[in-house]
């Protein structure tokens, strides 16, 4: 099997929202939209977006109702304290702002107004994990 793209696709109660707020913020462009549904596509490496209306008929019964929840959206990125204050200017929320953990992982979160959590993440090496110097 050969992947060509990656497409994450959440059930929002605001289809219109979303995408607006990943267009906005984070360069998406729409490439297909109809009632209750939008999807988008990124330049770059980025997974591409669907968002589907809650309730909408062309997803099976069982997950029509279902929400956008108890996931992650993460973006790797350069530049994070720029990225924190760029977002903040633009009026989208800070929801956890950077922060860095033992392991080497810096990160903030921000959510759009449907409640999609997305993580902006930035990896450097640990304190402790630096490499020695040879004198």
């Amino acid at each position: 099997m050969q992947l060509s793209t990656t497409t994450l696709s959440l059930t929002v109660d605001d289809v219109a929202a979303s995408r607006d707020f990943f267009v906005r913020h984070f360069g998406y462009k729409t490439t297909v939209e109809a009632d209750g549904f939008a999807s988008l596509s990124h330049e770059g490496p980025a997974v591409d977006l669907v968002f589907l209306a809650r309730g909408i008929e062309v997803l099976p019964p069982d997950q029509r109702d279902q929400h956008a929840a108890g996931l992650i959206l993460a973006f790797t990125v350069t530049g994070l304290e720029a990225e924190q204050e760029r977002l903040r200017a633009e009026g989208a929320p800070i929801t956890m702002p950077l922060r860095e953990d033992p392991w080497g992982e810096r990160l903030f979160q921000t959510k759009d107004p449907n409640g999609v959590v997305v993580q902006l993440v930035e990896w450097v090496t640990p304190a402790g994990d630096a490499p020695e110097s040879a004198d």
